[in-house]
């Protein structure tokens, strides 16, 4: 008999990796909305009604699952992550306990580590309050693994990107990015590559061990923002200081721009075994908007032209780079 897997944020990478978790689990899906039960259903995953803001609505999922995929972000404000405590309170209800739950935590974690190689061992110091409920989480994560046993792998997980989740618009807007000498490193993974990296971790991951969930990439932002501009023939950023920036950017992006790291990825390959469809940005946007020697190079030659592509069409461009939740 297959297992069950309930999934907690059945969001855009979950669906992603439906396909390739149905071979081997029953899904179901914590849902709040009843508008979307019909898309799920149609991903073939069960809807199962419940609010992780609502302790009462979560009763249903005591028992259901052997194991758990939780992509939940936590609550807007605060401290504390009130919705993994809610989670964990609803599975350790009743008796029947999950073997595993993955949790997809955030490489915000870390805080600003000023432009160095960040090892998964590194212990966190979260700079921004998004990132200190993503601590509390891991925390009660942790607490929990050792009260009930449940194995708890976490993914610390960077900026997503896929061909629906680019800066198009942020680059069509002229939004400037930060000159070199002020620039921040950033970290990527594609939608597609988190997914299948989800599914590998439920079954290899290990108990309270922390996993990059990262590509090979090592950008700058502004460096990000140029081969996503020249693979869509795009206006490159300009680049602007610091202080500029402070004067001209929304608080969200500016937070992003100052934290800084290299995120190592041993343990993505020696205990995982993952490979990457898209081991670059550079590679993917090769694929995703194919414009030659732009999409593999953040710095085309001079005079080089990228005209004359039928780029696809454009479905939801978002959102700025940046490590999730």
């Amino acid at each position: 008999m297959m297992r069950r897997l309930l999934i907690v944020g059945c969001g855009d990478v979950a669906l992603r990796a439906a396909p390739i978790l149905s071979r081997r689990y029953r899904l179901y899906a914590l849902s709040r909305t009843p508008a979307r039960h019909s898309e799920l259903r149609a991903h073939h995953i069960t809807p199962i009604v419940g609010d992780l803001d609502d302790g009462r609505s979560l009763r249903r999922i005591a028992g259901l699952a052997d194991h758990v995929l939780h992509l939940a972000p936590p609550s807007g404000r605060g401290l504390r992550d009130r919705r993994t405590a809610r989670l964990l309170a609803a599975l350790g209800r009743r008796g029947s306990l999950p073997r595993v739950l993955l949790y997809i935590s955030t490489t915000g974690v870390y805080g600003d580590c000023r432009g160095e190689r960040v090892p998964e061992t590194r212990r966190p110091q979260p700079g921004t309050d998004r990132a200190r409920r993503r601590i509390d989480a891991e925390r009660l994560l942790r607490a929990f693994s050792r009260r009930t046993g449940v194995q708890i792998p976490i993914l610390r997980v960077p900026g997503i990107y896929a061909r629906e989740r680019l800066p198009l618009e942020r680059l069509r807007a002229g939004t400037p990015a930060l000159r070199v000498e002020d620039d921040a490193y950033t970290n990527h993974i594609h939608a597609d590559d988190l997914a299948m990296i989800c599914a590998t971790a439920l079954r290899k991951g290990r108990a309270g061990r922390v996993y990059h969930a990262v590509d090979e990439s090592e950008l700058r932002m502004g460096e990000y923002f140029d081969a996503v501009a020249d693979a869509f023939e795009l206006p490159r950023p300009r680049r602007v200081t610091r202080e500029e920036a402070q004067a001209v950017l929304p608080p969200e992006l500016l937070s992003f721009m100052g934290e800084s790291r290299r995120l190592a990825r041993d343990r993505l390959r020696k205990e995982l075994g993952v490979r990457l469809r898209y081991p670059t940005v550079q590679a993917a946007l090769a694929q995703i908007a194919p414009t030659g020697h732009c999409a593999s190079s953040t710095n085309p030659a001079p005079g080089h032209s990228c005209r004359g592509r039928r780029l696809a069409p454009e479905r939801n461009p978002v959102k700025i780079p940046g490590s999730l939740g």
